[in-house]
């Protein structure tokens, strides 16, 4: 069979409203801005990818950043890993963070899908992995004591068997008060992890970890800035609560000097900031070779795909922030996300939500 070539790329940028608004230590987050993918081969097959900007505001930046590239891979043949890392060296003198890396991690994602439907196989099978269900957890937002409960709640009752809470209140004793109380509503058999969102200093992370640590907790996560691998280090060696970071680490590279500082006893990739599905891959190598634990950051429909291929895989972090725009979100089941055989990376428009939801940039 021959290779099909890339005829073109297009982004739609979309504004999702959540559900609920989701809290962290530093800012509540009430919707979602989205650009989509669809990368068209000669062949007829689309590979489909979204990005996710965080604020409206660099929604049009990224839209056309994206738009830009078209010209970098139109009439080339499909090549994902090859592509991605071809742009790679063309950005490298301007570099490929930030939006960046953004772009380029979408356009990777979208070749990815555009391979497996082309050739129609799963993304599973194209990495050599096994199609099976994977340990989710639901996420609850800066809630406080009573909403936290609450969330906890509602969360056991969707089938989680794990959860995991932003906490970074004034005081220590305010933290451990939301995880007692979600303790209180979960029991001993669920697992809970807390994310401070990167809102204290070593200093501070020390002794408030020191206070969590008799809550037999799966991880703290980012207790301070996240590239600050040092500071997370010294955190890890005096606490007995294992350390998670990862989700804000730029590529292979980021994830390489992390872990070579061992900056934390989990790591957690976002497929986004990591390079997308090749960025992912070096890094799941990486950590396999350091014998760490690897989780997801957000994209669940991908990310689950990723972890079935993953060697040291631990959790998915399930968030259902862009689930009006796909066809067919992932399912939660006995506290796993259940993963299909089906051809391509999980993402699939639903076509009157993209109409309805898409906006002028």
């Amino acid at each position: 069979m021959s290779t099909p070539t890339i005829q073109s790329l297009e982004a739609i940028p979309v504004i999702v409203p959540m559900s609920v608004p989701h809290k962290t230590a530093s800012a509540t987050i009430t919707e979602s801005p989205l650009v989509l993918i669809n990368l068209r081969l000669d062949d007829g097959c689309v590979g489909h990818a979204m990005l996710f900007t965080y604020t409206p505001a660099a929604l049009s930046s990224v839209t056309e950043l994206v738009r830009n590239l078209e010209a970098m891979v139109a009439g080339q043949l499909l090549a994902p890993k090859i592509r991605t890392e071809t742009l790679h060296d063309r950005f490298k003198l301007l570099g490929t963070q930030g939006i960046v890396g953004m772009a380029l991690a979408g356009l990777d994602m979208a070749m990815w899908d555009a391979h497996c439907r082309s050739s129609q196989q799963s993304l599973v099978s194209a990495l050599g992995g096994v199609v099976q269900p994977v340990k989710a957890y639901g996420s609850i937002g800066f809630d406080g004591v009573e909403g936290s409960r609450d969330a906890a709640s509602e969360l056991i009752e969707a089938g989680f068997t794990a959860f995991k809470a932003k906490i970074g209140y004034d005081s220590v004793v305010d933290d451990l008060a939301v995880v007692e109380a979600m303790r209180e509503v979960a029991g001993e058999s669920v697992d809970i992890m807390v994310d401070y969102n990167q809102s204290l200093t070593p200093t501070e992370a020390i002794e408030r970890v020191r206070v969590l640590d008799s809550m037999g907790l799966v991880w703290v996560e980012e207790p301070t800035l996240a590239h600050d691998y040092e500071g997370h280090a010294r955190i890890s060696a005096s606490v007995e609560t294992p350390i998670q970071c990862g989700e804000n680490w730029w590529g292979p590279l980021d994830f390489q000097h992390a872990v070579s500082a061992s900056a934390s006893d989990y790591v957690m990739p976002d497929v986004m900031k990591i390079g997308g599905i090749t960025g992912w891959t070096k890094a799941a190598a990486i950590a396999e070779t350091a014998n760490l634990p690897v989780s997801s950051h957000l994209w669940p429909e991908v990310s689950a795909r990723l972890l079935c291929c993953t060697r040291t895989a631990h959790y998915l972090e399930y968030a259902d922030w862009w689930n009006p725009v796909l066809q067919r979100p992932i399912q939660i089941e006995n506290g796993c996300a259940v993963v299909d055989d089906s051809p391509g990376s999980g993402i699939l428009w639903d076509d009157d939500a993209v109409t309805h939801f898409r906006v002028d940039t």
